[in-house]
């Protein structure tokens, strides 16, 4: 059966893993590191517009559900790379991880996906610059080898001279998937502008449909029904409404509270609550006891 919340979908799974759990009889995966990305524009009139994307019904985690480019660290982001802005070791502290190299490889997992996943690249030849254009044959080539895990970040920024921009991210949130889940994430969420003269595309093969949204439209959307999301999709679209335009969005970057949200859960006579510090639009109260099939038909 599936389970829905607030106008959202819940994963089918999600009632009987959450009973599991209570019960200690789930011994929780270990959460895989992870980095997406909210890219942004501005608009005339109606404040910044966020780069969103629907994974595909086929998908194992979040199948159907709009979220941002992003996707697992590789081992290969930690390897030496061009690099501008701020060090891993500031990135360290900002992301509450306790070795520069780690936190390389999450910042560098972010731009990585961003490029794979919606063809934008974070990266210029210089700490004052930013690649143009990333629409050529050449450039896909290289998209599309490091998505089939032939080449790997490094080696693309080395082979084209160009250095990671780091400043050209800011943190925005940390959501790690709750334990009941069968596949878990501790994912890092990052704001970006969209560069000068790079465009978004439509490539990710995880995705089957891209939208340019105002977070208010992407939210009223989601309590309407009509957009399906996660939690940490929701929560950081509403984050972003109260905010004039991406520069003010980036500045705000800088103040964000970094602790990862992760569910808690607690039995309360024939209930389960499952609660998300901080987000208590997402609450959800689970029965003890999985309904009877009985005289349902």
């Amino acid at each position: 059966m599936t389970m829905t919340h607030g106008g959202q979908r819940l994963p089918d799974s999600w009632g009987d893993r959450i009973r599991a759990m209570a019960q200690g009889l789930i011994t929780p995966v270990t959460a895989r590191q992870a980095a997406t990305v909210l890219l942004l524009r501005d608009t005339p009139a109606d404040g910044p517009e966020v780069h969103m994307l629907r994974r595909r019904t086929s998908m194992a985690f979040a199948a159907g559900m709009y979220a941002y480019p992003g996707g697992g660290v590789d081992p290969r982001d930690e390897r030496p790379v061009g690099w501008a802005g701020p060090s891993p070791a500031v990135w360290a502290e900002r992301l509450g991880l306790d070795r520069p190299d780690a936190a390389q490889a999450v910042v560098c997992a972010a731009v990585r996906e961003t490029f794979e996943e919606a063809g934008v690249l974070l990266a210029g030849p210089d700490a004052s610059s930013v690649v143009a254009d990333t629409t050529g044959d050449a450039w896909e080539a290289d998209r599309r080898a490091l998505v089939a895990h032939e080449l790997s970040f490094a080696d693309l920024l080395g082979r084209r001279d160009l250095v990671l921009r780091s400043d050209l991210l800011g943190p925005w949130a940390r959501w790690t998937t709750p334990e009941f889940e069968e596949r878990r994430y501790d994912t890092w969420f990052f704001v970006a502008a969209l560069p000068d003269g790079q465009l978004t595309r439509d490539v990710s093969g995880e995705a089957d449909h891209t939208v340019w949204t105002s977070p208010t439209a992407a939210a009223a959307a989601h309590d309407a029904g009509e957009l399906l999301m996660m939690p940490p999709t929701l929560a950081t679209l509403r984050a972003l409404t109260p905010r004039a335009d991406v520069a003010d969005v980036l500045a705000a970057s800088a103040g964000r509270d970094m602790t990862a949200v992760l569910a808690r859960l607690e039995t309360t006579g024939e209930e389960i609550v499952v609660s998300w510090p901080g987000h208590e639009e997402f609450t959800l109260r689970v029965p003890r006891h999985a309904p009877s099939a009985e005289g349902t038909g």
